[in-house]
């Protein structure tokens, strides 16, 4: 089970914006900020997760290659509103919402490139 991860990124202030704005639909907020980095973590973490968030970005220089990250939304309308919050905080675009059957019939993601370049995704699973 992992329990945090973190980037690297080249404007820490951009990211954090963008990183907002892309996770605001995934229930994800800022939980910890150290200046040179921030946490982000569930709105509603339970007992157990680390208070400072599970997904960190640092001020640095971007990993070569750049790592794909897959965050779990709760819905299909999730991983839409995703999509066009990362659009409209300045992501591009790496695969629209949709099906994606070569994983698994019920897989629906959505695909975004962060500023950096990291592949961002958001995915539900369905039933």
């Amino acid at each position: 089970m992992i329990d945090h991860t973190g980037i690297n990124v080249s404007n820490l202030l951009k990211s954090k914006d963008f990183y907002s704005a892309l996770l605001l639909p995934l229930r994800y907020e800022i939980r910890l900020s150290l200046g040179t980095a921030f946490g982000f973590g569930a709105k509603n973490a339970l007992e157990g997760d680390d208070p400072g968030g599970d997904f960190w970005i640092s001020q640095g220089i971007p990993h070569s290659p750049r790592n794909h990250i897959a965050f779990r939304a709760a819905s299909m309308a999730e991983v839409d509103q995703f999509y066009h919050a990362a659009m409209a905080a300045g992501g591009v675009s790496n695969g629209e919402p949709g099906y994606r059957p070569h994983y698994h019939p019920n897989y629906y993601a959505a695909f975004v490139l962060d500023p950096d370049g990291y592949n961002i995704e958001a995915v539900y699973h369905g039933k």
